[in-house]
């Protein structure tokens, strides 16, 4: 007898083509705090602001709106078939947004570190470096590009300065110096 297929509940047995080491559990955004508080107070937190005349910027709310729709079945999903057993499954689309959804930041974030990991940085020792910036000049390089990019510029060269400073006392002579920058605010 064929062995119970965890993947697919209804079906008792599974053939053994059917991957029994997988489940699925659909995410559940509406279940957490976060999502009731936003969903909750968005409206009065757009009404607000624009009474003050200071209305939020476009992309702060398109970003909330998607949040609030991500990992919703009723705002869309794709239907998936197990080839072995013909379960059907049901997973909702993501918002794949950059600015708020904690579930497609996180997704983004492993699938970027996964590809750098795997096909860009060589095989070298590496030393990571955190740059926290005071609220002042977090709020400037936020909504300013270029006081960012200056910003960044100046800790790569300070960085990279450090390096060959300290390769020359070690005798290692002149190295070479790469960086790859991630802004996470």
């Amino acid at each position: 007898m064929a062995p119970e297929c965890t993947r697919c509940p209804t079906s008792s047995t599974a053939t053994a083509e059917c991957d029994q080491s997988r489940t699925y559990e659909r995410h559940r955004p509406e279940a957490s705090v976060l999502y009731g508080v936003v969903s909750a107070g968005l409206s009065g937190f757009l009404a607000e602001r624009a009474e003050r005349d200071t209305p939020a910027p476009a992309f702060v709310e398109r970003s909330l709106r998607a949040y609030l729709r991500c990992g919703l079945l009723e705002h869309g999903f794709c239907r998936l078939t197990c080839d072995a057993c013909g379960h059907e499954l049901a997973v909702a689309l993501s918002c794949k947004n950059r600015g708020f959804c904690p579930s497609c930041l996180g997704r983004r974030m492993n699938d970027g570190a996964a590809h750098l990991v795997d096909r860009v940085v060589p095989d070298v020792a590496i030393r990571q470096w955190v740059l926290s910036l005071p609220p002042a000049l977090r709020i400037l390089c936020a909504f300013r590009p270029e006081a960012l990019t200056r910003t960044l510029h100046a800790f790569v060269r300070a960085v990279f300065a450090f390096q060959r400073r300290r390769a020359r006392k070690l005798g290692l002579g002149v190295g070479r110096c790469g960086g790859i920058t991630v802004v996470q605010r």
